[in-house]
Parts: structure tokens; sequence; C-alpha cells
């Protein structure tokens, strides 16, 4: 019997699991009573547990055997700031939170696998499974490495995994190299000379500088970037004025890029520093431009999204692996464990459903069905990878 044969049977167990914690939502570096289930599962299952990793993170250890290699198994459990437009039983309880990217789904799948593993695994070795607060724009895996995660917890790979919608369940995608790309924000004051709408000769308008200034960025990809990568460059907000006969003093200007290459975000925020600043001057007004990198790319390294193919193949066959998918513009902070260690990310489908609509979603929902699944390809890599001693 394979792991899927025997996790099915958890199916009713892992359902309630993840209706319970997405009832139950909480945001970055708050998931205080998601960790603390985590936790409490997890020490029911066997495992070593330690909590408070960079504040809420949580990790679970399981050994069997003589063999000392190692490896990682990550988790997300962070919530978004979104008010649900579900009304289902377990739709969120908490007002304006909400699990709208399916990490609900993502910490139960895993918790199976740990079942699974503590009480069936033919293994030899040690699994770290790591459940990381904070994924939606607060960089905690980040926090869990400068937390020193695998100091604790030497590793020789870390693994990953997103449920995807539009690719149906039972499916896998993944490949070597770059699977979703780095984020960076930024943020530009524009300070000029307010003064009387009646009078604009009087006044240097910043709407004016700032409306120059949004056309010029959206040159830097067309015109600087090779053609044959890919980058974005949004503007997502654009800020000035109180009153319909008042030229405002200052405007702020502010948005987002994607990227795939440091290379590639290093042009991205000297052009739009040097455009900023030079149309600035040319209208007598003044840029102060703030450009933080935010999340590296996720770039898997080979060997390890070779195997996690292979590994996903064994489970749903190899006809249901996209081993080429095109990589996502959106980004992962467990980009910044794949900095640290060899490994992959792979997306697991999560079907075309009404709720599947999009993460980040009001209306959004992780498809149960999609949990049998998840819980055996982290079992199965387990047990590929750190293979019983003979």
């Amino acid at each position: 019997m394979n792991a899927l044969d025997t996790i099915k049977n958890y199916q009713q167990e892992m359902t309630s699991w993840r209706h319970d914690i997405h009832a139950h939502p909480e945001l970055a570096f708050d998931e205080h009573r998601t960790a603390g289930i985590v936790a409490e599962k997890l020490r029911q299952f066997g495992l070593e547990v330690e909590t408070g990793i960079a504040g809420t993170g949580v990790v679970g250890t399981l050994r069997k055997g003589r063999g000392n290699r190692a490896i990682g198994l990550r988790a997300d459990l962070d919530a978004l700031p979104i008010l649900e437009a579900n009304n289902f039983s377990y739709a969120s309880k908490n007002t304006g939170k909400m699990h709208a990217c399916g990490h609900d789904g993502h910490t139960a799948m895993l918790l199976g696998a740990a079942k699974y593993l503590a009480t069936n695994g033919d293994f030899e070795g040690l699994v770290h499974l790591i459940f990381q607060p904070a994924e939606e724009n607060e960089g905690g895996g980040r926090a869990m490495v400068e937390a020193g995660l695998f100091d604790k917890y030497p590793v020789e790979s870390v693994f990953g995994m997103h449920n995807i919608p539009g690719i149906p369940v039972g499916c896998f995608a993944i490949k070597p190299g770059p699977m979703m790309a780095a984020f960076d924000i930024f943020k530009l004051r524009i300070i000029a000379k307010g003064g009387h709408a009646a009078m604009p000769h009087l006044s240097i308008d910043p709407i004016v500088i700032g409306s120059k200034i949004v056309e010029a960025f959206q040159s830097i990809i067309s015109r600087f970037v090779d053609p044959q990568e890919a980058a974005v460059l949004s503007i997502t907000q654009f800020h000035s004025g109180d009153a319909y006969n008042v030229i405002p003093n200052e405007v702020e200007i502010s948005g987002c890029t994607r990227s795939f290459k440091p290379k590639t975000q290093q042009l991205l925020e000297n052009k739009m520093r040097v455009m900023a600043t030079n149309i600035c001057l040319a209208y007598g007004a003044k840029a102060e431009f703030n450009y933080e990198k935010r999340y590296p790319a996720t770039v898997n390294s080979t060997a390890e999204a070779n195997i996690a193919g292979q590994v996903a193949s064994s489970i749903v066959g190899q006809e249901q692996i996209n081993f080429n998918p095109r990589p996502s513009m959106g980004s992962e902070d467990f980009a910044f464990m794949l900095q640290q260690k060899p490994g992959a990310y792979i997306w697991i489908g999560n079907g075309d459903g009404p709720q599947s609509c999009s993460v980040h979603n009001p209306g959004y929902d992780f498809n149960d069905n999609v949990l049998p699944f998840g819980a055996a390809y982290w079992a199965t890599l387990v047990e590929t990878i750190l293979p019983k001693i003979a």
C-alpha cells in the first residue's frame, strides 16, 4: 500500500483541521491559535516540537532509524486582511481576516504527512516539518532563517508547495530554475510648491510632474529591459491634493516590481531613481525615492526539482505532471530558504470550482479534495530522499 492509499483514510480528519483553521484566520506574526493547533497535533503524533521561532513559527522533528540525513518540509500559517464573501459553515469568524490563499490547506496537508510519517513512514533519518508565519508580505521565511532555523535544524534540502487554481485536482507542476518572481516595492515623494489653482504659474505642480514620471516609468520595461527577460513595473498608488482649487505641495507615488534576475532588479531600481530625480529637477521640484527589495526570486535547484517531479509522478502518474510550467510573476518568501539550502517549490492543482476563482479573492477556498494528494506528496518525498538503510 502506497502513501496515498493510506492517507486517503485521513481525508475527513484533515478536512476538519482545515475547516477549523479556515474559520479562525490569523494575520502575519499573529498566528498564535494556528501555531498552537499545529504544535498540539505534532506532539500527539509523537514528534519533538519547538514553538516561538520568529514569533509564531513551529518546527516538528521526526527521527527514524540510524540515519543522520535530514530534510525540511515547509508550510505557511498566515491569512490575509480580506473580508470573506463565502457563507459556508466554516467561513471566517474573524471579520476582515481570511484564508484567501490556501495556507489553511497547506498546513493541513503537512499535518497529514506528519501523521503518516510518524505511524507508517518507511524511512531513516530526520525530517523537520517547518510551519512558517507571515508569508504574506512580511517575510516570515526570512525571519525564520535569521532566527537560526537551519543552524538548529540543519538539512541537506528543503521543499515547499503551493496550491494553484486552474490546475486540475491530482495534478502538479514543477521545473528546475525560477518558479516565482522577486518582489520589490517603491515609494516616491515629489516635493514641489503648492498654490492657487487659478494661478498655476506661481506654483510648481507636483501632479503634472508625477504624471510625467508615471509615463516615464512605463517605458522602462519596454525600452531598457531585455525583451527576452520577464519584468513587471506596476504603479498602484498616486496620492495628492485635498481641494478643487488648490495645487498641492506634494505627491506620493508607490507600487511594486517583479523580476527573476538580480541584474534586472538593479536595473529597475537605477532607472526609476534617475528618471524620478531628473524629471523633478527639470521642473524645479525635489524627489525622495525609496526602493526596497522584499522577496528574492524563488529558484528551484536542478537535482531537487527533478526528485520532486519524480515523486509527484509516482503518486498521480507522469501524465499528470507539468514539467515545464511558465514561471509566475507572483512571489513567495520560501525563496529565502532556497537561498540557504538546495530545494524545490512545487505547485499542486486546486481545480476549477466556483471557489477556485483566484487566490487573494474574497470568494476563494482551498479544495478539500486536494488534501490527500499534497500529504501523500510530502510523505513520499521523505521516503524517497531518506530511504530505509538495509
